[in-house]
């Protein structure tokens, strides 16, 4: 089993985990323990970067559209959310060192920018750009050929999905909040790559030049390899769908629950009064 051992990715992925330790060391001794489930999901998204970037589908990317596509999924659908879910207030306050934390909150334009950008009107046109733009002919097969331009497609994907989750998932509050908003709002996002998927498996020719040359070396013809893509991105994306669906009804009748019972106390006193 071949493993891609890039010291870029190595460094990151350590930084990332050095940092998160160090935070969740700092507010234990606060007297603020991270929960676990915070802690898992942090961990699981950098163990989702370190397969997809360092793992066996790395060396297997450039000549099957199902490696790539399984970087894709694992470092842009499924880690970016979880890292999000990670850093929930209060560790993102404490992930970077004080200086550093000082520095980038006197960025007042920088954040203004961060700001516009993850509004769920701007988040998911930039989303949909990034995702097809980086898969059309010319772009994604310049991705192939310099590794540059890989790594720029990497990290361009997981930013924008950044960007859609941060406005789901909350980071800021303790709790993620059920707005039934967030449902349709993901409904969208996802529908965009399943699109995208559906197309791959209807296509009946190869999308890109350099998959159809390599896949039949690994013994697949060229439009199963598309096919299985983009069925994988099609999958993933029907099951967010259904999680997201199912929780954020779940959590709003909750908060529902919760309002009115805070209602209820409140109004005792006055009753009793």
């Amino acid at each position: 089993m071949e493993l891609a051992l890039a010291p870029g990715p190595i460094i990151w992925i350590l930084l990332a985990e050095v940092l998160y330790l160090r935070a969740v060391r700092i507010l234990g001794g606060r007297g603020y323990e991270v929960p676990f489930w915070q802690q898992v999901s942090w961990h699981t998204a950098v163990v989702c970067v370190a397969i997809g970037l360092m793992g066996p589908v790395d060396p297997l990317a450039e000549d099957l559209l199902i490696a790539h596509m399984g970087q894709h999924l694992l470092i842009a659908d499924i880690a970016a959310p979880l890292l999000l879910i990670g850093l929930r207030s209060p560790v993102y306050a404490f992930l970077l060192p004080r200086p550093a934390m000082v520095a980038v909150a006197r960025r007042r334009r920088l954040r203004a920018i961060f700001r516009w950008l993850r509004q769920p009107v701007v988040a998911i046109p930039v989303w949909i750009v990034t995702l097809y733009g980086w898969h059309i002919g010319f772009m994604f097969e310049g991705a192939l050929e310099s590794g540059a331009v890989h790594a720029l497609q990497h990290w361009s994907f997981v930013a924008a999905s950044l960007l859609v989750w941060w406005s789901v998932i909350e980071p800021k509050k303790r709790r993620v909040p059920g707005g039934l908003w967030k449902v349709p709002y993901l409904l969208g996002a996802r529908l965009a790559g399943m699109f995208l998927g559906m197309a791959f498996i209807i296509m009946r020719s190869p999308a890109y030049e350099q998959y159809a040359l390599n896949a039949a070396a690994h013994g697949i013809s060229p439009i199963t390899d598309q096919q299985v893509a983009g069925a994988m991105m099609l999958g993933l994306d029907l099951l967010v769908m259904l999680f997201a669906t199912g929780f954020f009804f779940y959590r709003s009748a909750e908060d529902h629950d919760r309002e009115a019972a805070r209602a209820r106390s409140a109004a005792l006193p006055e009753r009793l009064g």
